[in-house]
């Protein structure tokens, strides 16, 4: 991912000085799509402002007094990054502890908390800064007030045939953090709620139970940073689907999975494999190729 983003930036580069380089009566125009003509329009003038310069933003959680400050330096030479080569996060991003009336000690306890948290991250994470600063994040919240988790929510109501049965269908472009894997097995613990979570890429939730409490499941996931998150659907399960004793059974929980065929079975036992084909994710069972 590093290595796409320095090309990128090489070839912004290039087009910048060819575009400087004009003279009187020259001149410079992307021959693509109309779309794509904004993308790298865009680009280019935003490249142009940036003039080489580091990125450098800030990570605030209101209610808090203590924030982050990344700074993503821009890379210079796509041999840094070569396709392959193992990413040290240490060594490229620098995150500074800021904020107010901050002592000396929890100075300390958040610069401790920041170099175990990138020395958690994976060498061939694709999204390395993403993942750290998602960790960070969640650590911000926690020191605002007590976890959510440590006690059931109001809406942490067990299942029960007086409630309607509702599920819920999410996907996002990968699904590797322990804490929202973590947070997730929680939530549906505490919810009374089963379901499964295919980790990796792409990442797939779904979750089945009474309807307060998949709501309040996706609005908890929704309420974590993610990239590219898409609630599929949040429905009440058809009478015909309460035929399949998955929904009913009150020893299945929450499990993980890592593979597509494996989400295609969850939901093939549940009688509900059309529910994700028909959303492009996996192909069709082999039934239905016949037909």
């Amino acid at each position: 991912m590093l290595a796409h983003i320095t090309k990128l930036a090489n070839q912004l580069r290039e087009l910048h000085l060819i575009q400087c380089s004009l003279l009187p009566g020259e001149r410079f125009t992307f021959v693509l799509p109309p779309q794509d003509l904004a993308i790298w329009s865009s680009l280019l003038d935003a490249f142009t402002d940036a003039d080489d310069q580091d990125a450098r933003f800030e990570i605030h959680v209101v209610g808090t007094q203590t924030w982050f400050e990344v700074v993503l330096p821009l890379c210079t030479d796509v041999t840094d990054f070569a396709p392959g080569t193992a990413i040290n996060v240490a060594t490229w991003v620098t995150i500074s502890v800021k904020g107010e009336h901050v002592s000396r000690d929890a100075h300390e306890r958040w610069n401790a908390e920041i170099r175990s948290r990138t020395a958690e991250i994976d060498e061939g994470c694709a999204f390395p800064v993403y993942e750290l600063l998602i960790q960070l994040t969640a650590s911000l919240h926690q020191s605002r007030s007590p976890s959510p988790l440590s006690s059931p929510a109001p809406s942490s109501t067990p299942i029960t045939a007086a409630q309607p049965l509702y599920h819920a269908l999410l996907t996002s472009h990968h699904l590797i953090s322990p804490t929202k894997r973590r947070t997730m097995q929680q939530l549906s613990s505490q919810l009374g709620i089963t379901g499964f979570a295919k980790v990796g890429y792409p990442g797939i939730m779904y979750a089945e139970g009474p309807q307060e409490a998949v709501e309040a499941f996706v609005r908890d996931v929704k309420g974590m940073q993610w990239l590219a998150l898409r609630v599929r659907f949040v429905e009440p399960i058809s009478d015909s689907d309460l035929d399949y004793g998955v929904t009913r059974d009150q020893d299945v929980r929450w499990v993980e999975v890592s593979k597509i065929g494996e989400v295609l079975e969850q939901m093939r036992i549940r009688g509900r494999e059309d529910l994700v084909t028909n959303l492009g994710i996996g192909a069709p069972s082999i039934k239905e190729l016949k037909r």
